[in-house]
């Protein structure tokens, strides 16, 4: 297993150990001694997995405000993404700054994206499945987005016309968040 720092302070990405052999593949999706020992310490609660019907259906950018703020651990169990996450933290040097990482079933990589951090992504192929642990449970309550279109973010995603859920093109641009619904 190894560590990838990226631009943003506490979000990484890990690429695992691959063992090929003519029958396929072995990796080891997670070991908590492994990620302990590269500087990830946390309890995963709840693990969540989706399916993408369509090549450019975009989920996101969703957080969780404290209590219920969750770190995910993110990878592709079958086709592709683009994998966003966006600094929130209002005290940070890099408030308002994103990440954006493909992964990918064939690169078996895994995005650490930490509390404090909105996250989204967008699926490059047909049928794509993308399974993440937590660190805290989902709490409605808490549940919160940020528009995907941000014009101040700029991401610049794979397709100009994404299928989005009703709940996704509700949301505002950072700017526009209120700040005791951002961290702070």
């Amino acid at each position: 297993m190894q560590k990838v720092f990226t631009e943003l302070d506490g979000v990484w990405i890990f690429e695992p150990a691959i063992h090929r052999d003519g029958r396929g593949f072995f990796i080891e999706s997670y070991s908590k001694r492994k990620y302990e020992a590269l500087g990830l310490d946390c309890e995963f609660v709840q693990d969540n997995h989706s399916l993408s019907r369509e090549a450019g259906t975009l989920r996101g950018l969703h957080y969780q405000l404290p209590p219920s703020a969750q770190g995910k651990l993110v990878r592709v169990l079958k086709g592709a993404i683009y994998d966003v996450a966006v600094d929130i933290r209002r005290s940070s040097p890099t408030f308002g700054r994103w990440v954006g990482v493909l992964l990918s079933a064939d690169n078996f990589r895994q995005l650490w994206i930490p509390p404090g951090f909105a996250h989204g992504f967008c699926t490059l192929v047909a049928d794509t499945e993308v399974a993440y642990k937590v660190d805290q449970y989902y709490d409605p309550n808490t549940d919160r987005g940020i528009a995907w279109d941000d014009p101040q973010l700029s991401i610049p995603w794979p397709f100009g016309k994404v299928h989005l859920s009703d709940k996704d093109q509700k949301h505002l641009p950072l700017a526009q968040t209120a700040e005791g619904e951002l961290f702070p």
